[in-house]
């Protein structure tokens, strides 16, 4: 089966600056595909070049459509949801049918907009008459995703779609994204900081960081600035006056990538001798943090935990004989110093 997408020697510049440089990335029918990265990665750019809305400055995009023989021109089959929610200035009930319209598809209208408002867990009675200005910001992006998803698209594009509404809204909103495949195999790729919804949700992770696809699991970046230690050793400044321990940066502002598999946990026992720990750290570093979250990893049905560390949180991919750790636990972070990929 071909897939949704196959993106080669892709160049994007914004003037002379090149915002992303992607040789190959290919994304499967009815996945749901997360993109990972720092602001400023490029991961909103992505996605407009993937919906079409812009093209890109050298390369190719390829999209192969799910059905060709329905009819239904491309910019009707791929929809995308910014972060900043944009609304028309009429009523609830006319934005979400406003895409129908367009469309000449005013079957059922208003069973498909209250069944789309249900999707996303607002009420049709409450709701439909609604003016745009009335709603809160979590009602506001919850309206424009009903706005989409009435259209049953094949292709769902989401930028940051949960950020900055309230839990309850967050919620709805990835409720409704995970109905959307379920119920037409919609390929889904959204682009979210909520990193923990994205591993239990995503058949598929792509990190990006400064345009370039740099692996597709769960790793650790770990900005500088990296201070040099001796030999080949550089260390970073942690919270609680810890430091992270690695070997080979090539300057202070390198950024270090570890792999969740290259990471072990362990308890913190009371005879733990952090001073002793300190003088074998050529080759291992000691760091000491606190469970923040269990989460099952849906594209390897594997457990990583992540790990509080002050402001910075590590995840680690737990072995099948690993011992039982809970959130709010304090544990040890057992690092190799030479298991980290370096970018400059």
């Amino acid at each position: 089966m071909k897939p949704a997408y196959l993106v080669q020697k892709l160049r994007h510049f914004y003037g002379r600056k090149q915002v992303l440089n992607i040789d190959e990335l290919t994304i499967e029918k009815h996945k749901i595909v997360g993109l990972v990265g720092p602001n400023g990665s490029g991961k909103s750019t992505l996605l407009r070049l993937l919906a079409f809305v812009e093209y890109p400055s050298e390369g190719k995009i390829t999209y192969f459509p799910v059905l060709e023989a329905d009819g239904r021109p491309l910019r009707f089959q791929i929809t995308l949801l910014c972060q900043e929610p944009y609304l028309l200035k009429r009523t609830v009930f006319a934005n979400i049918a406003y895409g129908l319209k367009i469309r000449k598809d005013t079957r059922n209208l208003h069973d498909r907009v209250a069944e789309a408002l249900e999707w996303v867990g607002l009420d049709y009675f409450s709701f439909a008459k609604r003016k745009w200005y009335e709603l809160s910001g979590g009602e506001a992006q919850r309206v424009a995703l009903a706005a989409r998803l009435i259209l049953k698209p094949s292709v769902l594009l989401l930028d940051e779609p949960t950020a900055s509404v309230d839990a309850e809204s967050a919620q709805r909103i990835r409720d409704a994204i995970l109905m959307a495949k379920s119920e037409w195999g919609a390929t889904i790729v959204i682009s979210s900081h909520d990193r923990n919804w994205l591993y239990e949700s995503c058949d598929q992770l792509v990190h990006l960081l400064r345009g370039h696809i740099i692996g597709s699991a769960a790793e650790n970046i770990v900005f500088g600035p990296w201070k040099w230690l001796n030999g080949t050793l550089w260390y970073k400044l942690l919270d609680g006056n810890q430091r992270l321990i690695l070997k080979g940066a090539e300057n202070e502002n390198s950024v270090a990538l570890l792999s969740p598999d290259s990471l072990i946990v362990r308890p913190l026992s009371e005879n733990f001798n952090f001073f002793d720990a300190e003088k074998t750290q050529r080759e291992v570093c000691y760091i000491n943090g606190i469970v923040s979250a269990l989460i099952m990893e849906r594209a390897t049905n594997n457990i990583l935990v992540s790990i509080a560390v002050g402001h910075i949180t590590f995840n680690a991919r737990l072995a099948s004989n690993h011992q039982m750790l809970y959130p709010g636990q304090k544990v040890i972070l057992e690092i190799p110093t030479d298991s980290a990929r370096w970018v400059s």
